[in-house]
C-alpha cells in the first residue's frame, strides 16, 4: 500500500504520540513564542538577576510519591523529645538506639535538642555531618498561614483536598494551592530564565515521566530515559534506509500549517536525539558507583550525566526531574519504609558524589518534596495521610549540619496538631522553593511570578537561609 506524504505525517503524528521522542518534541510546538525571549506577561526577558557570563546551576527534584513518612526519617535524640515521639509513634517507634546522630547546628535558632536519621540513612548522616545537607522541618503545602485555633475553628484558609494525594502533588509541584495553575514553579522558572541557554534542548528534563513541577507557559520539559535520549520507534541508525527516508519526509516544504510544525518537531527530535546520543557517547565514563537495581539511582545517573555534557546542549540553567515511588504506608511500614530511604540515601549520596567527580558540586542542588507528610500517630499497621513533613536538601551550595524551619511539638493534640496526629506545616511549600529559586538565579522583582502567593508568608516568619 502506498501512502501521500501527507498521509504519512499524519500517521506518523498518531503512531509516535506515546513515544518519548515525539513527546519530547511538544516542547518545540510550545517553544516558538519562548525563541524570542517572552516572559509570562508578554515581555523581553531583560532581568537576569546580575548572573555572570559561564556560570552553571542545576536544580534537581526528587519527589517521594505517596507520602513520605519524614517522622522516621528526622527523628529526636535527647530523652525528652523521644519519650513524646515514642509514646505517639507507637508500633512506629524507631528504638533509640538504632537512630543514626546527626551535629545539627541549630544555627537557625529555632531548633533546641539533639537530632538523628533513619538507622537506613547512614549517607545522609555522613552528608549532613560534612556539611553537604540540610532539613528543612515541618514543611508542607499552604494557601496562608495556619494555626491549630484558625484549623479548628474553621477560619484558616486551606488548600483544596487537603490530604488528597493527587491534589497534594499538583500543590506540591505548582505552588500554587489555591487556584487552579496550568503550569509548575519548575516551569515559570524556567520561563524566566530560558534565555540564559543557547541550543534546541529545552533545560527541563525529566527523567521520571509526565510531571506538573516542569509544566511551563512557553518551557516544556523533555523526557528522557535511563540510557539517555529515547529515539523514535523504528527509526534506525543514520545510515539505514529507514532513518533516511522518514528524514528526507520530514524536510519536505509543506505548506498545511499542522503538516510543517508537525514535521519541524520532528525533524528537532531528531536533530536532538544524535545530538544527547553523540555527546552521551563520547563522554567520559562516570567513574563514581551508583546503587545497583535502583531505579531512583539510574534515573540520577543519567542526569548526572547530562550534566557532564551541558556545553554540548548549550544550558548554562537545568531543572531536573526524578521519581521513588511506593510512600503510601499504610500497613507494614516497617517492613518498607526502611529500604526505600536505603535507596534514597544511597543514590542521593551516588549522585552528589558524581557532581564532585565532575567539578559541579556548588552548582547543583538536589531537593526532595512528597505529597504530604504523615500521621504522627499509628493506625496499628503504618500511618495515614498527613500534612507537614521534613525534607532533605542536598549540594555543595547548601548550608548544611543544620535543621531550618522550626521541628513540630511532639504533642499528639498539640500546638502543631489538627487533633489527628497530622503537623500543620510551619513553613510553606512556597518559602522552601523560594530559597532554590533564588540560588538559582530568580531576582525578587520575579519572585511574585513564580510563587503568586509568597507575599502571603513574608511578614514576621523565620528565614529559611540554607542556601549560600
Amino acid at each position: 500500500m502506498s501512502l501521500s506524504r501527507r498521509a504519512f505525517i499524519r500517521q506518523a503524528a498518531c503512531a509516535g504520540v506515546g513515544t518519548a521522542g515525539i513527546a519530547s518534541t511538544i516542547w518545540y510546538l510550545r517553544a516558538m513564542n519562548a525563541a524570542a525571549g517572552l516572559n509570562l506577561r508578554g515581555g523581553p526577558v531583560t532581568d537576569t538577576g546580575g548572573i555572570t557570563p559561564g556560570d552553571y546551576k542545576a536544580l534537581v527534584c526528587v519527589f517521594l510519591y505517596g507520602g513520605n513518612d519524614s517522622a522516621n526519617v528526622l527523628l529526636p535524640l535527647d530523652t525528652p523529645n523521644y519519650n513524646a515521639y515514642q509514646s505517639a509513634r507507637g508500633i512506629l517507634a524507631l528504638p533509640q538506639n538504632s537512630i543514626r546522630p546527626i551535629n545539627a547546628a541549630n544555627a537557625s535558632g529555632v531548633n533546641a535538642g539533639q537530632f538523628g536519621v533513619h538507622p537506613s540513612m547512614p549517607e545522609i548522616q555522613a552528608l549532613f555531618n560534612s556539611g553537604k545537607a540540610a532539613f528543612i522541618a515541618n514543611t508542607g503545602s499552604l494557601a496562608a498561614p495556619v494555626t491549630r485555633a484558625t484549623y479548628l475553628n474553621g477560619s484558616a484558609q486551606l488548600p483544596p483536598q487537603l490530604f488528597s494525594h493527587e491534589d497534594q502533588q499538583i500543590q506540591w509541584q505548582t505552588s500554587w494551592p489555591d487556584s487552579p495553575s496550568r503550569t509548575g514553579w519548575g516551569g515559570r522558572l524556567a520561563d524566566l530564565l530560558n534565555t540564559l541557554n543557547s541550543g534546541s534542548v529545552s533545560m527541563s528534563i525529566s527523567a521520571a515521566g509526565t510531571n506538573t513541577f516542569e509544566v511551563g507557559n512557553q518551557i516544556s520539559q523533555y523526557q528522557v530515559g535511563s540510557n539517555g535520549s529515547v529515539a523514535l520507534n523504528n527509526l534506525g541508525a543514520t545510515n539505514d534506509a529507514r532513518y533516511v527516508a522518514y528524514n528526507n519526509i520530514v524536510n519536505l516544504p509543506y505548506t498545511n500549517l499542522f503538516e510543517k510544525a508537525f514535521a519541524a518537531t520532528t525533524r528537532r527530535a531528531i536533530d536532538n536525539n544524535a545530538l544527547i546520543s553523540t555527546a552521551l557517547a563520547a563522554a567520559p565514563a562516570l567513574a563514581t558507583v551508583f546503587p545497583a537495581n535502583s531505579n531512583l539511582a539510574n534515573q540520577l545517573k543519567i542526569i548526572a550525566r547530562l550534566i557532564s555534557i551541558r556545553s554540548n546542549l548549550g544550558h548554562r540553567r537545568q531543572i531536573y526531574f526524578v521519581s521513588q515511588g511506593g510512600y503510601d504506608t499504610h500497613a507494614e511500614e516497617l517492613d518498607n519504609h526502611g529500604p526505600l530511604l536505603a535507596d534514597l540515601s544511597a543514590s542521593l549520596n551516588a549522585f552528589y558524589n558524581a557532581t564532585v567527580e565532575l567539578n559541579v558540586a556548588n552548582m547543583v542542588t538536589a531537593f526532595t518534596a512528597s505529597d504530604f507528610g504523615r500521621t504522627f500517630t499509628s493506625n496499628g499497621q503504618g500511618s495515614d495521610h498527613g500534612w507537614g513533613g521534613h525534607h532533605i536538601v542536598v549540594g555543595g551550595d547548601v548550608r548544611g549540619g543544620d535543621v531550618y524551619g522550626r521541628y513540630p511539638i511532639l504533642s499528639v493534640n498539640g500546638p502543631d496538631d489538627t487533633g489527628y496526629g497530622r503537623w500543620i506545616p510551619s513553613t510553606a511549600v512556597d518559602e522552601y522553593s523560594m530559597k532554590l529559586a533564588t540560588w538559582f538565579g530568580i531576582t525578587p522583582g520575579q519572585m511574585s511570578t513564580v510563587f503568586p502567593n509568597i507575599g502571603r508568608f513574608n511578614a514576621g516568619r523565620a528565614d529559611l537561609n540554607f542556601m549560600s
